[in-house]
């Protein structure tokens, strides 16, 4: 496979990461077909839950950083994976750093090194990405040349971008109180259209947003998903559910993201023209 580097606006990059997520026959790409008052109001009780579920982008980069810990559950048939990871995130950039660990074998060895992932508006970028990339080099992905946008491909759901797909939030129903990591929070669940999100997204997601509602198509938009927010607006904890079609097989993964230590540093450098690898990639 020949890896190009497309422009923010490019395409073609549909299954550049198809190597570095695929883990017992699953393939994690080519889909077939807060800050607006908090999440209680003023007489104690939970807010609209419309309204909280919608605030969860100001909320964010209003605390400006956090740092961030992820799973990208995969089922197919019989078969079940997770892709973890750990880092950070610059809400105000839009901007994030994480490890990602995939699975192992199914005999139990270690089938992958961690994957080190760069995250920006519209853009991927990938270390250890796989065979053929020299160690020093990185791997750079236009998001929008995507069938999902990258919210399943690379193995995580950029957090921003996963807060912007609330912004297409229906249905969205007040749950209860929950405990979290000793945090106290508030559970909403509800359905997020894709296509509507990418309508109401801010410049940085929606590119991606609307090549996802592209490429899961009419059927597969609507994304269940459960939200976890703080006294204080703050989304704490994201859990969606994406659907799509894999060569005549109907993958369900379920993407978790968890957000603490609000405010730590975050700072994220992309890397220059000249660590970009523009070579082969080996299947």
């Amino acid at each position: 496979m020949t890896v190009r580097r497309p422009g923010r606006g490019g395409a073609g990059f549909a299954g550049v990461v198809v190597a570095g997520v695929t883990a017992a026959g699953v393939l994690v790409t080519g889909c077939g077909s807060g800050g607006s008052g908090g999440a209680g109001g003023s007489d104690g009780h939970p807010a609209d839950p419309g309204r909280v579920v919608a605030g969860a982008v100001e909320g964010l980069v209003a605390a400006r950083s956090s740092k961030a810990s992820t799973s990208m559950e995969m089922a197919s048939g019989g078969t079940r994976v997770t892709i973890r990871g750990e880092g950070v995130y610059d809400f105000t950039h839009r901007t994030g750093r994480l490890k990602v660990v995939l699975p192992k074998d199914a005999a139990g060895a270690e089938e992958h090194l961690p994957i080190t992932e760069l995250l920006a508006p519209g853009e991927l970028y990938m270390k250890n990405r796989g065979a053929g990339v020299p160690a020093d080099k990185w791997v750079r992905v236009d998001t929008a040349s995507l069938p999902d946008g990258n919210l399943v491909t690379g193995g995580v759901t950029d957090p921003m971008v996963a807060a912007e797909l609330l912004r297409g939030a229906g249905g969205v129903t007040y749950v209860g109180e929950e405990d979290l990591a000793g945090v106290r929070v508030r559970h909403y669940r509800g359905t997020a259209d894709i296509r509507r999100a990418a309508s109401a997204a801010g410049p940085h997601a929606r590119d991606s947003l609307a090549a996802a509602a592209k490429g899961f198509g009419s059927q597969k938009a609507a994304v269940p998903f459960d939200a976890y927010f703080d006294a204080q607006g703050l989304l704490r904890k994201l859990r969606q559910q994406f659907s799509y079609v894999n060569q005549g097989r109907t993958v369900a993964v379920a993407s978790t993201t968890l957000l603490y230590g609000f405010g730590v540093p975050a700072a994220v450098r992309l890397p220059a023209d000249r660590d970009i690898y523009a070579g082969k990639i080996e299947s």
